[in-house]
């Protein structure tokens, strides 16, 4: 059964002789910005891949993260192992509550540019819709495919940016996971 925990319960944690292994679910590129210190980096797509075998890692002392929520519950549900621990809010929460971060290099999450790609494709097919009548249901598609990204937690939009050179950063394979869990 998965829990979720606030910012405030995690800094605690941390601070504590028992500290939990944090484990951030978000894509290299994304990891390599802020970040929960000490935090490892198992993107989800790794982590369902290979949840079978993370499950014997990866118990009731382990807390997963994401951005905002939705990425480190799939992961919950994936990893199905009871006590493992949520970041409620995310790394957003995180740095609301004023906890500390690592900081890479500075780059934009895939949120805000799914919001960007998103807005500008909107905007660009109502300005041509008045050329164009027809061009008004690209924005629609865009608006229906963020709704059903709203609801289902899931965002094909966001899947192929991260497939984009600059949102890839360093791989990270089993190997390089398994090699951070001995430690």
């Amino acid at each position: 059964m998965k829990h979720t925990l606030d910012a405030a319960a995690l800094r605690h944690l941390l601070d504590s002789p028992d500290a939990p292994r944090v484990v951030d679910v978000r894509t290299p590129a994304e990891f390599a910005g802020p970040r929960v210190p000490g935090s490892l980096n198992i993107p989800l797509d790794v982590l369902r891949e290979h949840a079978a075998e993370l499950r014997g890692h990866l118990g009731e002392r382990t807390v997963l993260v994401c951005r905002s929520g939705p990425r480190a519950e799939q992961a919950a549900a994936a990893l199905a192992v009871d006590g493992v621990r949520v970041l409620s809010g995310g790394l957003t929460a995180w740095q609301a509550d004023g906890a500390p971060v690592e900081t890479g290099r500075p780059r934009w999450d895939l949120e805000r540019q799914v919001r960007l790609v998103a807005g500008s494709i909107v905007l660009t097919s109502v300005l041509a819709s008045t050329a164009a009548p027809r061009a008004k249901w690209v924005a629609a598609a865009i608006g229906g495919g963020l709704t059903f990204a709203a609801l289902s937690g899931t965002c094909a939009m966001g899947t192929a940016l991260s497939k984009l050179p600059y949102n890839r950063g360093p791989r990270t394979t089993i190997e390089n996971v398994r090699a951070a869990l001995r430690r």
